[in-house]
């Protein structure tokens, strides 16, 4: 799974058993990425 850096924003690829952190700079502050897909829903 891919996330960005909260700190630096630099890109980070994440296994399951990883711990949570940045490789650039360390912090545990990371966010996923939002898919490109276009996604609709229909509501009533």
């Amino acid at each position: 799974m891919e996330y960005i850096c909260g700190e630096c924003g630099g890109k980070n690829e994440i296994s399951f058993s990883q711990t949570i952190s940045c490789v650039f700079c360390g912090t545990r502050i990371l966010y996923k990425t939002r898919t490109k897909k276009i996604l609709g829903y229909e509501a009533r």
